[in-house]
């Protein structure tokens, strides 16, 4: 599983990147977290707002913090 957090490095991005990498560590889920500051590669996934997140090129939430539970939902599936 490949998760990528979009955004520019603000205090709301690296909040995400944390909740994210502490879900998938929960979880033991085998997936690659990686940070997408890029403006031109974060608007290749249609997202114009931050912070962002996407799963297997699937854009799951855009412009929040998601819950814990939503990253599990979205990590079970």
């Amino acid at each position: 599983m490949e998760i990528k957090i979009l955004g520019p490095g603000c205090a709301k991005c690296t909040k995400v990147e944390e909740e994210v990498k502490s879900v998938v560590e929960e979880l033991a889920v085998d997936a690659k977290v990686t940070k997408v500051k890029d403006i031109m590669e974060i608007a290749s996934y249609g997202v114009f707002g931050t912070p962002a997140v996407v799963i297997d090129d699937a854009v799951k939430c855009v412009g929040k913090i998601p819950s814990r539970d939503e990253i599990k939902a979205w990590l079970k599936k």
